[in-house]
């Protein structure tokens, strides 16, 4: 009688759920950590939240939630306003700031975690290999790291989880189905038609390969159908309101072109993603070879098959394309932590691993080992905030070492929670986005063009490379310009703002001006116009 009348009440507090809110929980907690900490860093994260302010400011009727603009009105057109939208409604909630532009992205990248884990529940025989693969998935820092920036990637990867999950569900209970289309429909709003076809083209080919009676299933394309139409509405209507040129450079130049040519020069070899992957997948890049030769092995299972096509025509696809950025290799590492937790449990379950793991992580303790001796007795001295990360990154490596030479299987436990504390660390310092070391910071700098000019100028610049960080803190467009194009304007133009060093005002040979601000940052930056002109808002 008592089962009958409170048995359902607790049927959340099962083991499986409980192991969903613990992960869910893990990944919030070091996903969000000291995620204000640092400066939005350029071009995504800069352009990101300028869109997103415009959002945030612009009247509702104005529907520029549905037509972005960037800078002063200019549309928006390299991707669908999804996130963009929701950081604009961070920016209501909270105020616009570092954290409340990174949350939603940072949000959405944690949930994928607890989707990696109910994917291998679907798939797995055992829930440890579920739980191993989410376990990993937390502890990439390629994932940590852009999952916690205000990129759109964290965001894709969650949405491909959700559509891989729905579709697993959706082989027993079809209305589940439903659910993968409009994933892909989330796809499609947020990063583009053509990543929707990407992704959904390999949800596709695994049906075929493993359940091709699904395609037989009215949910499945009702869901598609569903998930598709907004983002062809949005397309739609961005046609009608700015017409060809729209199409010419959303689905033209910042979409398909990018297939074929590379975007701003930046290009690389067809191996340029392996190389991305083996630089930053560490340590669990150690174990991804057995994890593949087990799905080759047992390629007639339904896990085998997904992580196979998942990985292997994700990593085809973005080869080939001439445009070659470090983050478009994201929505692999989801595949890639589904073929690790398979490596880990094999050696959880069977006590036995192999001698190149003993071997790589002895060699990689000596190497941290040695950087710290060096670091302590050397000529080179690390940054201080590095010292701890490398000294527990030595002890983690050290005493995974040790337990796989003592054939122990708790190796595991102690290299994924040593990890997850270094990362922590990492995200606690300076230095986790080392992006912004690259050149002179934007802050002080927005702050002196901020008080010394008036609202909605344009600012042209020495500097050779567009900063959409310094614009969106600032508040101002600033335009790189040559020599030549900075002498015309000179000359041409009434009032000229310029922002350079006393190189380049030498250079220029600009002798007649009026100095409004100074910054001196990694180096000396003036704002300069004109001797002859009255800035009015300095009156005020």
């Amino acid at each position: 009688m008592y089962e009958e009348i409170y048995g359902n009440k607790y049927q959340f507090f099962t083991k499986n759920n409980l192991y969903f809110v613990g992960l869910l929980l893990a990944a919030v907690i070091l996903y969000t950590f000291g995620l204000g900490d640092l400066p939005l860093r350029d071009w995504d994260e800069g352009i990101v939240a300028g869109v997103a302010r415009n959002i945030w400011r612009a009247d509702p009727d104005s529907l520029t939630w549905l037509f972005p603009t960037i800078n002063y009105g200019e549309p928006y057109w390299n991707k669908p306003p999804l996130i963009h939208s929701l950081i604009a409604l961070s920016y209501g909630l909270f105020g616009v700031s570092e954290w409340s532009t990174r949350i939603v992205p940072a949000l959405l990248s944690a949930a994928s975690v607890g989707l990696i884990y109910l994917i291998g529940r679907e798939i797995f025989a055992k829930p440890l290999t579920a739980i191993f693969s989410a376990l990993v998935y937390l502890t990439l820092l390629p994932i940590a790291r852009h999952g916690r920036v205000a990129m759109l990637d964290g965001a894709i990867a969650c949405w491909f989880c959700l559509a891989i999950w729905c579709l697993l569900k959706g082989r027993k209970h079809a209305s589940w189905l439903l659910g993968a289309g409009l994933a892909l429909g989330l796809i499609c709003l947020t990063k583009g038609i053509m990543m929707g076809v990407l992704l959904g083209a390999i949800i596709l080919i695994f049906v075929i390969w493993d359940h091709p009676r699904l395609l037989r299933c009215p949910y499945i394309w009702w869901g598609l159908i569903l998930g598709i139409l907004p983002a062809i509405a949005w397309y739609g209507l961005q046609y009608l309101k700015y017409g060809e040129q729209f199409l010419g450079i959303s689905l033209g130049t910042q979409t398909f072109s990018r297939i074929w040519e590379p975007v701003s020069s930046v290009s690389g070899p067809p191996w340029y993603y392996l190389l991305e992957i083996s630089k930053y997948s560490l340590p669990w890049l150690i174990f991804l070879p057995s994890g593949i030769k087990l799905a080759w092995d047992y390629r007639r299972q339904s896990w085998a098959k997904l992580t196979l096509v998942w990985t292997g025509v994700y990593l085809l696809t973005v080869s080939v394309m001439a445009t070659k950025l470090p983050w478009y290799i994201i929505p692999i590492y989801p595949g890639l932590a589904l073929l690790v937790g398979v490596s880990l449990e094999q050696a959880w379950s069977q006590k036995n691993t192999p001698a190149y793991w003993r071997i790589t992580f002895s060699f990689l303790a000596m190497i941290c080992w040695g950087g710290i001796a060096y670091h302590k007795f050397g000529s080179a001295a690390l940054e201080t905030g590095l010292v701890p990360i490398l000294v527990l990154m030595a002890l983690c490596f050290t005493a995974t070492s040790i337990l796989l030479w003592l054939n122990s299987r708790y190796f595991i436990p102690v290299i994924i929670s040593g990890f997850y504390l270094i990362l922590l660390l990492l995200f606690n310092s300076n230095y986790w986005l080392w992006e912004l070391n690259e050149t002179f910071a934007v802050k002080p700098v927005a702050q002196m063009l901020k008080q010394s000019t008036p609202s909605q100028v344009t600012i042209y610049s020495a500097y050779p490379n567009l900063r959409p960080s310094l614009e969106f803190y600032s508040d101002r467009v600033i335009i790189p310009a040559s020599d030549e194009q900075i002498q015309q304007y000179w000359q041409q133009e009434s009032t000229v703002y310029l922002l350079v060093n006393r190189d380049e005002i030498e250079r220029l040979q600009l002798k007649s001006y009026q100095q409004l601000g100074i910054e001196v940052n990694q180096q000396t930056w003036y704002l300069i116009t004109q001797a002859n002109q009255v800035i009015e808002s300095l009156l005020n």
